[in-house]
């Protein structure tokens, strides 16, 4: 056999493997899981008005078992972290983790001083790959966490940045 026949193979699995991650990130399926009042505004970017189904992450899931994204939406304290543990572990892979706000991203106000019972971050229990900062955020961060998502799945962004945001970044066409 030829370096040609070893060479043709990985072409194509590797044309594969774009395919996948562009379906992957068109159908991200976050695991319906709320710890705190951050849960109330992951609700609502789920809701009619800001619509998560235009973006292909609106089908949220009872189990974890048939998620592939878990949202780590509030204060994470150490009793809850053992349950936290578990569901990422029963997710099934390729998986992914977005820290939604200031309690699961660090602490937040309740990890003041000598607080032992609140976690100072998911990222020391879960590998975190999108981190939306906010107390709580709002919805439209959260969506633009799923596009980050997506961008770091894909390689490359599904959807545009609108113009208005372009020009403020100082970017021109």
């Amino acid at each position: 056999m030829g370096t040609g026949s070893i060479v043709t193979p990985l072409i194509h699995i590797d044309k594969l493997e774009r395919i996948l991650n562009l379906a992957r990130a068109n159908s991200l399926w976050p695991l319906t899981f709320g710890l705190a009042c951050c849960a109330i505004e992951m609700m609502s970017a789920a809701g009619p008005r800001f619509d998560l189904d235009r973006f292909g992450a609106g089908v949220f899931r009872a189990t974890p078992r048939q998620a592939d994204v878990m949202i780590v939406a509030g204060t994470v304290t150490r009793k809850m972290a053992e349950a936290v543990i578990t569901l990422y572990e029963q997710m099934p892979a390729p998986k992914w983790v977005i820290a939604m706000g200031n309690c699961a991203i660090s602490g937040g106000p309740f990890k003041l001083k000598c607080n032992y019972s609140v976690v100072e971050g998911v990222d020391s229990i879960l590998p975190v790959d999108v981190y939306v900062p906010g107390c709580p955020p709002r919805p439209e961060a959260l969506v633009e966490a799923f596009l980050k998502l997506q961008q770091q799945i894909t390689g490359k962004r599904l959807f545009p940045t609108a113009p208005a945001a372009e020009k403020i970044a100082g970017r021109t066409r």
